[in-house]
């Protein structure tokens, strides 16, 4: 009966301000990221290094995932735990469906209202035009998505599994790992994927992609805690800092043809152009040796994190599901808005501005509400005041 023991760590109670801010910075990335031709998304680290916004959005969500149903799971029978994981990939697919219609209705319009019929190509709607009902009924089913609304199918893939994966790491939390890790290497190897509509693969395929969602969930359940005398050890931070050293030069190279000119084929090859699709394996251990270093020099109780500049990140972390369809639908309104202007400097940081002003705004609001909706909390009446003799 020793499988039935629980082997993992939970996570202490109380929120991890670290999560709600890197979440917060992945939903801003992923917003600039999806305009093309716009100067403010060099400040985002997809130009420095192999990994970007999306990997830390899927290990994010694995590790709160576990954070929030682990426990629940534990104390209230995995019965109660996975229904209550269906319940959040229910909101999931439904936050989908309406990003998804309100997405391809703004760009059929918008095609129409402006005569611009390459739109229609560019953004992958063109099936709706010659197969609606058929296009609309795939993407029902996730196979059939607009460009730029790949992540939250993923995400909603790798939740609705997610189940008996957390039960089977609560008790074997390594081997749960290890498993992950042969899936995603077989998946490279053998081309296992999802078939998408009307052709191809999914962009992120899920059997690759989930090695990072369970990532998240090992940290979570005690594999960043088991692992900190490798962590804090100096040999290791020497080795992370040379890998991100060449990670940044490899992908500069692959940014600027001449300086990638001046490294040999073999090298150059081997990291451009980065496979996303299967998530190469260089790709992964960039995004673990940053895990690495923000474990390392970033804690849990880091004083920074109180500071008020970080207050827009963090709300947007914690608000990041409306945050992450807002962004996505304001990604598109930013590209348009950039075709039809003058595509200037100034254009394009007041876009990426005004795009994260609204996507703030959006997440107080919705902070806001929630409070909103909890009831006050009852005043205790004041004491008589003690009688004075005169």
């Amino acid at each position: 009966m020793a499988f039935l023991n629980i082997n993992a760590t939970l996570p202490e109670k109380g929120r991890d301000l670290r999560l709600d801010l890197f979440r917060g910075v992945a939903n801003w990335a992923i917003f600039l990221d999806h305009i093309p031709d716009n100067v403010v998304n060099w400040i985002t680290t997809r130009n420095y290094g192999f990994s970007d916004a999306a990997d830390l959005f899927v290990f994010i969500s694995g590790y709160t995932a576990t954070f929030v149903y682990a426990r629940m799971m534990l104390e209230r029978g995995f019965i109660v735990g996975a229904t209550r994981l269906t319940k959040r990939v229910w909101q999931l697919y439904v936050a989908h469906i309406i990003l998804f219609v309100i997405y391809i209705a703004a760009i059929s319009y918008l095609a129409l209202r402006f005569g611009d019929s390459d739109m229609i190509d560019e953004f992958n709607v063109a099936g709706l035009v010659d197969h609606a009902t058929e296009t609309l009924r795939q993407g029902l089913f996730l196979r059939f998505k607009p460009l730029n609304l790949d992540v939250l199918p993923l995400y909603i893939v790798l939740m609705g599994l997610f189940p008996p994966v957390l039960w089977f790491m609560l008790r074997k939390p390594d081997l749960t790992m290890g498993l992950s890790i042969a899936l995603w290497l077989a998946a490279r190897y053998f081309g296992w994927n999802f078939t998408a509509y009307p052709a191809g693969t999914w962009y992120f395929n899920p059997f690759a992609w989930q090695v990072l969602f369970v990532f998240g969930a090992w940290c979570a359940l005690g594999g960043a805690g088991r692992s900190m005398a490798l962590i804090m050890s100096p040999i290791t931070l020497y080795l992370c800092l040379g890998y991100m050293l060449l990670a940044l030069i490899m992908t500069m190279a692959g940014r600027f043809p001449d300086f990638g000119a001046m490294f040999p084929h073999w090298l150059y090859s081997t990291f451009n152009p980065n496979d996303k699709t299967n998530l190469a394996p260089y790709r992964f251990l960039h995004f673990v040796v940053i895990v690495i270093l923000v474990i390392r020099f970033v804690p849990k109780d880091w004083p920074a994190l109180e500071w008020k500049v970080f207050d827009p990140l963090i709300v947007c972390g914690q608000q990041s599901l409306a945050v992450f369809c807002v962004g996505v639908f304001l990604s598109f309104v930013g590209h348009f808005a950039l075709s039809l202007s003058s595509g200037s400097l100034l254009t394009q940081i007041l876009v990426s501005i005004a795009g994260i002003a609204l996507m703030t705004t959006v997440a107080y609001y919705i902070s806001w509400s929630k409070r909103q909706d909890k009831p006050l909390k009852p005043t205790a009446p004041k004491a008589p005041a003690p009688a004075t003799s005169g």
